[in-house]
Formats: structure tokens, C-alpha cells, sequence
């Protein structure tokens, strides 16, 4: 569960100093198999955690380059993840604090973080597959969180070769059963070693209480109720076991509806107004059913049009927003640009970046995801209207526009704690598919579709553009992404509160893996079934909503209004959504392409570079004060003051500077040297930490 020991990690990872590492040539290798057994390095498991195959003597590659020196190893792959073991671990150890995920190594990748494996073969590099008559004298993994590992196996044994081959390859790639994730291994074996952190303070929205709570908090307890029908998941297996609803719904309509059709609380606004959700009902059903369903969605009609229900917008998300066959394939095309294998590579790249970053359509994606935002905000705040939010589950685009409007209207979403909140209540309990979305069961007819990392590239724009506003900063977000692909905390390997509580509550029954009732299907709303939405879309209600015109000048004139202003922080936030100001989130995406980074720059470098001077000036103006030091003294101990100057990057904390290309990004010829600056351990960016583990 999300902030109890669910998502685990801190910052980055900082490659070690060059000096302490022993660089080889593939060539080198064959000559110093004697060394590498003596300096075996030890593997650590975590509880419930197996060792399944192995190989000696590989080469792992820190540079790309006509050189090729690498660091010689253990490759390992176990039942979570694929690690290799240096001597390089040595250079760890030298005493300095380093950013590192607390669950994850440098050159670990766990199972579920593969995205493709490539074999290089004469020089040719070949998408792998279980089906190999031949093996590759090297391996490419690239990851998704877009790093790129490269491994030479020229000097492996053969049967070496083969078993690290053949079983990195079939715990990638091959579909698993939900209950073969290693979370469920890992539950078990740490169950007596958990602990829950007294100090957090997420809300879990497990209990009516919890719902309760937040409807005092937002006072919308007026007009809503919090229900406890679905308790035990007896009505639908989709929602949560407790939800809210409008106060003058009668429970026994939730039950003949099975929870489809049902306007469901999400948050109200200062002034009374309130974002609510609607999920389409099943397409197959029987005319019986559908009389019933029709009835029902009346009542529901009157309900949500009498006093203080009367003004409703609709936005029908499935019919008038993007798809989510636009978003998996910008992604798609989007990821590429950072999956860098060499400096050539990048450099070929860099000539044409622009017109591939316009031509994947993401940052378009970002921009029409937060205008939307806007829009509804719009309704909210300068309307005094209800918005309703129509999807088909009510799973995928309800959970992020309502996570964003939330984040820029609502502060207290704007907190860690706040926000860890909304992730449960918005994305866990609101039944989003993580099992699907990510495609975490490895399923050939499936690809991942990046929801919920579109929304934290949506919030990422926000905290880039309003930093003062957020209690977090963007490394938080860049490890909760990475979190995703971590199968040891339950919350994004689920796709609804009943799979997860069958499945992690009652794991002595052998249950078979079928596709759940929530999944979504591929399309949306269809014509048979569209008379029960229709009373909602149709013309009794045509006349509440604005014309596409009337819409885009109101959005305008709110937008316009606002930045007109000078932004209170602790109030609505609004992002600016033209062009130039949506960004790529370079910390996530281009962490790990040392040619991308500006060692000395960025703005946590120009922070660090403030406080020195800072506090240079502080302590000239004690020692003038104090009046009894020397001149000499003086001048001896004030260059001591800036010894804490760290390697920093535009990248911070993930700054990787091990591959030297042979072009460099920009003239080097002012930059210092920096490898025997100490780290800035203690005012970093931030020490990420989600849960303890």
C-alpha cells in the first residue's frame, strides 16, 4: 500500500569516481580470470528471493566508445532481478554518501524493468528470442526507465553462455501467472519483518472513516454520504469496498445497478461544487437488465439535477479525449530517443531530436491532458458547476483528470502526504489496471499503456513550473515512477482493491488466473448501449452545457485571468500550457545519457553555487566582526569554504559520467575538474524516501 512500506527507494544512483575503478579491454579479460574469482563479489538476497542461473567472466561495458573498456564480472539473473557483480562494488565502499535507491543497486534491473533484449551477432544486433540456434557474443538490455546495460560475453564458458542467455531471456519475456510475481514470494518471507513507519500519515481510504474524513476535509458533506454497500466486494468486484455518493442515492439503487452508472464522489471545491465520476454500464445484457438499468439511470438523472445538483457539465472522456491506443504509441515512439546505445548513436540522433520529440506527439499528449485540467477547473471555480466525468470503466483518463484537478486546486494534494492520498484514493481504490497498463504478466496481446506516468509527466510540469507550491521535487516523481517496475510493494501490481486483497489476504487458496470483470476492453461506448448514457448526453441536459466556441473563450478568459496575476502558492495553481513551456522531464529521461548532461549545471548546481557564496559571505563578514584573526589566517581559511562543491549535473542526482564521447555537448575547456570534489550530501535535491522497507 502506497506509504506503508509500499514504494520503496531514494534518489538516484551516482557513478562511482573513475579512479577507483578497474577498467579492462574485452581483450584483457581471458588474462585476468584468476583475479575476478578472487574478488568474487558476495550477491545479496532479499527475503524470498532465488538465485536461478549465472556466468562468470563478463564483461559489463561503462563507455561506448572505439575503446570499449568495461568492468569485469558476475552476470546473475534470480526470480527478481537481473544483477551484475563487480569489482567496481569496491569504489562504493570509499566512505562518500551516495544517492541510491535503498532496494536497488547500480547493475540491478529487475524482471519486470525489461523492456528488450538484443544480442549482437558478427557485429549485428538482433531482437532475442527464446527460439536461439546460435548464442550472441554480446547482450544489450534496454530497461524501462530507459537505461541501457551492454554485456560481453566473448570470454564466458559456452554453458555459462547459454543458461544466462536462455534464462534472462524466459524471465523477461515469457507470460507469467499473478500469482508467480515475486511480490507475493517476497510478502511472505518479510511478513514478520515489516514495519509501519509511525511518522507517515497516508491516507489509505480502506475504511469508511478514511472516506469520511476526506469529506469533512473538502466539506463536502453536505451533500454526499460515504456508503459502505460494496463491503466485501458483494455488489462489484470493480469498485472499492467503500466509496461516496450523492446523499439522496438510495444504497438498494447502487445494488440493482452493481455499482455501473452510479455518479461517484471524487472532490469537492471550496464554493460547492464538486468532481464526480461515472463508469458506462456492461455491454452485454439482456433487455430485462437494460429496462431496469434505464429506470434506474432516471432516478439517477433527477437525482443529479435537483437542487444542489442542478448544474452538471458532462465530459465524456471516451468519445472526446485521447485514446489509449495514442498514448501507448507515442510513448512508444517517445522512449526511443533515449534509448542510447552508444555516443554515435546519440549524435546521429541529436541532428534530428526535435522533429522525432514532435513527431512522437507526447509532449502534445502532456499539453491537451492539462488544458483539459483547465477546462474543468474552469467549471468548477468560475462556473459553480458539477463536472462528470464519463468513461467507460471510469479506470484510465477519470483517474488522471482527477488527480489533476485535484493537485492544482486542492494544496493539500500538493504535500507528500497529500499526494501519496491522492494516488490511493484516485488511482488504487479507484480501480486503475496497473496489472494491465504496465502489462506486468508479460501478456503477448497486450503493451503497455503509460497512464499513470502521463500523469506524473503532467504533475512533473507543474512542480518544473511552480517549484515553491510542491512540498516535493521532481526526484520524488522520478522514483515513484521508477517504483512502477518494482515487485515488492503491492500498490501498482493490482488492478483493482478486490484482485489485490484476494490475492494478498487469502494466499492460501490456489485461485486460476482469469481476466478480471474490471479489465478494460479495447474501444469504448457502442451504439447498443448508448440510450443509457444518452440521458445524460442527450438534449435534456444539451442545455447546460456550453458551445465549443463559448467553452474556448471561457477557458481563455479563466487561463488569462489567472496568469495575470501573481500566483499564490497555497492556492489554485494553474500551469502555462503554450508550446515552449511544456518540457521533456529530463531528469527522468535523460539520466542516463552522459553526453546530455552539464557537469557544473542545472538548477540544483546554481542552488549549490548560491549557498557557498552565501555562506562565504556569512563567515567573511564573522571574521571582520571578530576582528582578532590575522590577515594571513584570514586569507589561508576562506578557500576552505567551498570544499563541499559536488559533482553535480544538470541531472542531479542521477549524474553518470562514465561514457566519453568523442564529441563533447559544449566546450569543456572552463569546466574544473571534478573528480576529487566531496558530494553536497547534505543539501541535496532531496533524499526520496517512500516507505521503508
Amino acid at each position: 500500500m502506497l506509504g506503508k512500506g509500499v514504494v520503496g527507494g531514494g534518489g538516484g544512483t551516482k557513478a562511482p569516481k573513475p579512479s577507483f575503478v578497474s577498467y579492462v579491454r574485452p581483450e584483457e579479460i581471458h588474462t585476468n580470470e584468476k583475479e575476478v574469482t578472487e574478488k568474487e563479489v558476495t550477491l545479496h538476497l532479499l527475503p524470498g528471493e532465488q538465485l536461478l542461473c549465472e556466468a562468470n567472466t563478463v564483461l559489463k561495458y561503462v563507455q561506448e566508445d572505439s575503446c570499449q573498456r568495461g568492468v569485469y564480472g558476475r552476470l546473475v539473473c534470480t526470480d527478481f532481478k537481473i544483477a551484475f557483480l563487480g569489482d567496481d562494488e569496491s569504489a562504493l565502499d570509499n566512505g562518500e554518501t551516495q544517492f541510491k535507491n535503498k532496494v536497488m543497486g547500480e547493475n540491478d534491473i529487475t524482471l519486470h524493468c525489461v523492456d528488450q533484449i538484443y544480442g549482437v551477432f558478427d557485429e549485428k544486433k538482433k531482437i532475442l528470442s527464446e527460439q536461439l540456434k546460435k548464442y550472441p557474443e554480446k547482450l544489450i538490455i534496454h530497461c524501462k526507465d530507459l537505461r541501457v546495460f551492454h554485456f560481453c560475453l566473448r570470454y564466458t564458458k559456452e554453458e555459462e553462455v547459454k543458461r544466462i542467455v536462455h534464462g534472462i531471456i524466459h524471465h523477461t519475456q515469457t507470460s507469467i501467472l499473478l500469482k508467480r510475481l515475486f511480490l507475493f514470494s517476497y510478502a511472505t518471507a518479510a511478513q514478520n519483518n515489516t514495519a509501519t513507519d509511525p511518522k507517515n500519515q497516508t491516507v489509505m481510504f480502506d475504511t469508511l472513516k478514511d472516506w469520511c474524513w476526506e469529506l469533512e476535509r473538502t466539506k463536502g458533506n453536505v451533500k454526499y454520504k460515504a456508503v459502505s454497500v460494496n463491503e466485501g466486494y458483494r455488489i462489484s468486484e470493480r469498485l472499492p469496498a467503500y466509496f461516496v455518493v450523492p446523499t439522496p442515492l438510495l444504497e438498494e439503487d447502487v445494488q440493482r445497478f452493481q455499482g455501473h452508472n452510479i455518479p461517484i464522489w471524487c472532490w469537492s471545491c471550496h464554493n460547492g461544487s464538486a468532481l464526480l465520476k461515472m463508469s458506462a454500464p456492461p455491454k452485454e445484457q439482456d433487455d430485462g437488465v437494460l429496462q431496469i438499468q434505464k429506470s434506474v439511470s432516471d432516478g439517477i438523472y433527477k437525482i443529479i439535477h435537483r437542487p444542489p445538483y442542478e448544474m452538471v457539465k458532462t465530459e465524456d472522456l471516451s468519445s472526446n479525449f485521447i485514446s489509449l491506443q495514442e498514448i501507448q504509441t507515442a510513448y512508444s515512439k517517445f522512449k526511443q530517443l533515449f534509448l542510447i546505445d552508444n555516443s554515435t548513436e546519440f549524435w546521429d540522433t541529436d541532428i534530428k531530436w526535435f522533429s522525432l520529440l514532435e513527431n512522437s506527439s507526447w509532449l502534445d499528449i502532456i499539453r491537451r491532458c492539462l488544458k483539459k485540467a483547465i477546462e474543468i477547473i474552469e467549471c468548477l471555480e468560475a462556473q459553480n458547476m458539477n463536472v462528470l466525468l464519463l468513461e467507460e470503466n471510469a479506470s484510465d483518463h477519470c483517474c488522471l483528470l482527477s488527480s489533476l484537478v485535484q493537485v492544482m486546486m486542492d494544496p493539500h494534494c500538493r504535500t507528500k502526504i497529500g499526494f501519496q492520498s491522492l494516488i490511493q484514493k484516485e488511482w488504487v481504490m479507484g480501480g486503475h489496471c496497473f496489472l494491465d497498463r504496465c502489462n506486468h504478466l508479460r501478456q503477448s496481446d497486450k503493451e503497455e499503456v503509460p497512464v499513470f506516468l502521463l500523469f506524473l509527466d503532467c504533475v512533473w510540469q507543474l512542480v518544473h513550473q511552480h517549484s515553491p507550491a510542491f512540498e516535493f521535487t521532481e526526484t520524488y516523481l522520478t522514483v515513484l515512477s521508477d517504483s512502477l517496475y518494482i515487485p515488492i510493494f503491492s500498490t501498482f501490481f493490482f488492478n483493482s482493491p478486490h484482485q489485490k486483497d484476494t490475492n494478498m489476504h487469502q494466499r492460501q487458496l490456489s485461485l486460476p488466473l482469469t481476466q478480471s470483470k474490471s479489465s478494460p476492453k479495447r474501444g469504448f461506448f457502442r451504439e447498443e448501449t448508448d440510450h443509457l448514457i444518452k440521458n445524460l448526453l442527450g438534449k435534456r441536459i444539451s442545455k447546460l452545457i456550453n458551445s465549443s466556441d463559448e467553452l474556448q473563450d471561457n477557458f481563455r478568459e479563466f487561463y488569462d485571468s489567472w496568469h495575470s496575476k501573481p500566483t499564490d502558492y497555497h492556492g489554485l495553481l494553474l500551469p502555462r500550457v503554450e508550446g515552449p513551456e511544456i518540457k521533456v522531464w529530463a531528469q527522468r529521461y535523460l539520466r542516463w545519457i552522459p553526453e546530455a548532461q552539464i557537469p557544473g549545471g542545472g538548477r540544483v548546481a546554481t542552488m549549490s553555487k548560491l549557498l557557498e557564496m552565501m555562506e562565504e559571505v556569512q563567515s567573511l563578514q564573522e571574521k571582520i566582526d571578530e576582528r582578532h584573526h590575522s590577515q594571513e589566517a584570514f586569507q589561508a581559511e576562506a578557500p576552505c569554504l567551498l570544499r563541499n562543491s559536488a559533482r553535480l549535473s544538470s541531472l542531479f542526482p542521477f549524474a553518470l559520467l562514465q561514457r566519453h564521447s568523442s564529441k563533447p555537448v559544449l566546450p569543456t575547456s572552463g569546466w574544473k575538474a571534478l573528480e576529487d570534489e566531496e558530494d553536497l550530501a547534505k543539501r541535496e535535491d532531496e533524499f526520496v524516501d517512500l516507505g521503508d522497507v
